[in-house]
């Protein structure tokens, strides 16, 4: 249950503080201030964000927070059935709250509340660059087997084992940088679930193609990892 519990509070911390610079910063458009933060800022938070939470419970978990991470670590036999069961679950719980008290926040703001997200994901109409369909699910895989590649190579051996959270969560701003201004960037289905529950109508339309793409681009990072890049542990 400790497992479960940091994995909660990992995942919450990822997307309160993560989709919540993006609500705060106004995202593309430069933030609610007239600053010029946007996109970088963005893609520190979420990266800042792990590395935060790979420290304070990597030890606890591993700190997964996200489904797609618990996927991969699954099909390389890392991780029971139970517990990704157990992981997804909180994950999922950890999120919806994160976006619970975000919405809370931005209610009470006269200035945010005049928005209507709260750091979804969307392609088409909902993408800052009008990217297609096709176009958001290629992308999705493609960033999310970049990042679960870094974190089970990274993870892989006890020679960079102390690095791992700093590594992970400057993989999670790099491809942020490019991801934010064509999808909002999700590589994490628990991530983009919760605010699309939230905020709905085409959010909630198009979420699963940011639930099934990252799942896609984790099971082959996973499957990639083991037939190529595994190599004999040293005696």
């Amino acid at each position: 249950m400790k497992k479960y519990l940091a994995e909660l509070v990992g995942t919450f911390v990822l997307v309160f503080f993560g989709c919540g610079t993006a609500v705060v910063l106004g995202g593309l458009s430069g933030g609610v201030d007239g600053s010029t933060l946007g996109v970088v800022a963005i893609a520190l938070a979420f990266g800042l964000s792990i590395v935060a939470s790979a420290y304070a419970i990597g030890p606890v978990s591993g700190c997964h927070v996200n489904p797609a991470v618990s996927l991969s670590m699954l099909i390389l036999g890392k991780l029971s059935t139970k517990d990704f069961i157990g992981y997804v679950i909180a994950q999922i719980v950890g999120a919806l709250a994160g976006s619970a008290v975000l919405k809370i926040v931005v209610s009470s703001s006269e200035v945010l509340k005049t928005g209507t997200g709260l750091g979804q994901n969307g392609y088409g109409s909902e993408s800052a660059v009008g990217l297609s369909l096709g176009g958001a699910l290629l992308v999705e895989i493609v960033l999310t087997f970049v990042f679960v590649l870094a974190i089970i190579g990274v993870t892989s051996s006890v020679k960079t084992a102390s690095l791992a959270g700093l590594v992970i969560g400057l993989t999670l701003t790099f491809v942020h940088i490019i991801g934010i201004p064509l999808t909002g960037t999700s590589v994490n289905p628990a991530r983009s679930l919760a605010p699309a529950l939230f905020v709905g109508g085409p959010a909630l339309t198009q979420v699963w193609v940011f639930l099934l793409a990252p799942l896609v681009g984790a099971a082959l990072a996973a499957i990639v990892y083991k037939a190529v890049f595994t190599v004999p542990e040293e005696a």
